[in-house]
């Protein structure tokens, strides 16, 4: 019996130190596994870090010098989709860290170094929430207790989307003495039928024609949400929308053309035509004089063409005589004949589309990233693109001063390189055969020379079309998302709100709450006071209510 109960025991002596080391490896094994974690967090919140770094020196440098290259927008845009899957990845990482560490004793939860995040705005609506207090006090079980301060844990959340129905009643009343039944005129509607609210047009508008969101995909978001709007539906009221907002879109039109220097460019639109799609155009022309301190507010008018032809922008400005700052586009020509009426556009040619060519025989990064097949760089084009910088450089200095200040500061620093960079660019040029790429490059500036100089003349003008190529950058954009246009109706139509849109934004203002107070007023409005409506004009209500809230 004790030669039994002896090794029983011994036995469980070594069951016992058999537990006792798998549960040391166990735990070393999760202090490993937490100490991996620990370290593959820090790296990924270390590179999140460098990115975020490297974007935020693109943009100090972008907004001290200006574009450097003509990659320097897509850059940033690489920088930022770069930033966010790092950012995604180093919360996962520290997620999971903290998940391993809880298991263990010895290893401390690992916490990211994160950019300090400024306060929830001021007007956003507080609701408290006080948890229940104790009873007792959790060491000498007491009751008697008093509230000597409190912490306050700040979480922003958002209200899903909620929908409702608006009722408006119309009382009847009978007179007692003619029999005669009175009633509250019936409500307006900017549509009709108008069982939609302006709040809601407004944000069916906005979300086709600013967030490139087609209607069937609004329709399909609805439906999850409980309400049925067939596409057909919501298609018949964005066409009411457009007609109702007609004055508007005249007024906005009138006075881009009413400015003595335009932006104008283009970009292709796909339209959907018979078993194919086909290539129309969006053209677009800018009033923008903020550059030369102008006080007049900017705006940009959207037209759409079928095609390219130059009897499209020669109809959209058949009535303007002033400058026009465009590419070489050869459609533009007929504009400036001299006997042109009721008088002939001034061509200001982008200096930009001028570098262009030449940067891309300079690009070395380019060249870098495809090695061995790269073209070779041509100190030629190198020079001209430091020639042209140099101008870029002078601008910078002048630009939001007045167009006295500028036009008296390009004549002082510009005019002298102007000149030299054309001398220096014609005596190479003769040097050149005319199947050189430098000099195809050399031969768009140089037939062009008075246009490309006549910033020169005139402070207003700017260096490049680079406010005309901004407001197209909604539609190429967009192109992704909606793929084509249904019809020529419907490109006239997306330029009809692509005016509107693209001009609220440029004013700093909210398009789609805009378009909402426009939609719920313009019936009410007197002809002579619509242009209390213009983006630049409009004040929003929402503020005083908000400030109150």
């Amino acid at each position: 019996m004790k030669t039994s109960a002896a090794g029983i025991a011994e036995l469980h002596a070594e069951v016992t130190a058999a537990q006792a080391r798998a549960n040391l490896a166990e735990s070393r094994a999760d202090e490993a596994e937490a100490r991996l974690a620990q370290m593959v967090a820090r790296a990924s919140s270390t590179e999140a870090l460098i990115a975020n770094l490297k974007l935020e020196i693109e943009k100090l440098r972008r907004q001290l010098f200006g574009t450097r290259s003509e990659r320097t927008a897509r850059l940033l845009d690489q920088l930022e989709l770069e930033l966010e899957e790092l950012e995604a990845k180093a919360g996962e990482d520290e997620a999971a860290a903290g998940q391993a560490a809880a298991k263990t004793t010895t290893v401390r939860p690992f916490q990211r170094r994160v950019p300090s995040r400024k306060p929830f705005p001021e007007h956003l609506p507080r609701e408290r929430v006080v948890l229940p207090a104790p009873d007792a006090c959790g060491c000498c079980g007491s009751d008697r207790l008093r509230k000597v301060g409190e912490d306050v844990t700040e979480t922003l959340e958002v209200i899903p989307r909620r929908w409702k129905v608006v009722q408006t009643v119309r009382e009847k009343f009978s007179c007692r003495d003619c029999e005669k039944i009175s009633q509250p005129p019936a409500p307006f509607h900017a549509t009709p039928r108008g069982w939609a609210g302006p709040s809601l047009l407004a944000m069916v508008l906005f979300e086709k024609y600013g967030q490139h969101q087609p209607l069937n995909r609004q329709s399909e978001r609805y439906a999850r949400e409980g309400v049925e709007l067939s596409v057909s539906t919501l298609a018949d009221q964005v066409g009411a929308c457009a007609f109702a907002l007609r004055p508007l879109h005249a007024l906005i039109a009138a006075h881009v053309l009413a400015a003595g220097r335009l932006h104008g460019d283009d970009t292709t639109v796909p339209v959907l035509a018979k078993l194919k799609t086909r290539t129309a155009r969006a053209w677009v022309y800018v009033r923008d004089d903020r550059p030369f301190a102008g006080r007049a507010p900017p705006a940009a008018l959207f037209h759409y063409s079928r095609d390219r032809r130059g009897e499209h922008p020669e109809a959209h400005l058949a009535d303007y005589a002033g400058i026009l700052q465009a590419d070489a586009y050869d459609g533009y020509n007929r504009l400036y004949d001299a006997g042109r009426e009721p008088g002939p556009v001034l061509p200001a040619l982008c200096w930009a589309h001028g570098r262009r060519k030449f940067f891309e025989l300079a690009d070395i990064a380019s060249r870098a990233r495809r090695g061995k097949t790269a073209r070779a760089i041509s100190p030629m084009a190198l020079e001209a693109v430091r020639r042209i910088d140099a101008l870029f450089e002078i601008e910078r200095t002048i630009n939001g001063q007045s167009a006295e200040h500028r036009l008296a500061a390009r004549r002082e620093h510009s005019a002298p390189l102007v000149a030299g960079l054309e001398d220096w660019m014609r005596t190479e040029r003769a040097r050149l055969s005319r199947h050189a790429p430098v000099a195809k490059a050399m031969d768009y500036m140089l037939p062009r020379w008075d246009d490309f100089s006549r910033f020169l003349d005139d402070g207003r003008i700017c260096l490049t079309n680079n406010a005309a190529e901004r407001a197209l950058r909604g539609i190429a954009l967009g192109r992704r998302s909606w793929l084509f246009a249904g019809s020529d109706r419907g490109g006239d139509r997306a330029a009809f709100m692509y005016t509107l849109i693209v001009t609220a934004k440029m004013n700093g203002i909210d398009p789609q709450a805009w378009l909402a107070h426009i939609l719920d007023t313009i019936a009410d409005t007197p002809q002579n006071r619509l242009h209390d409506l213009l983006p630049w004009n409009w004040k929003t209500k929402a503020a005083p209510q908000t400030q109150a809230a």
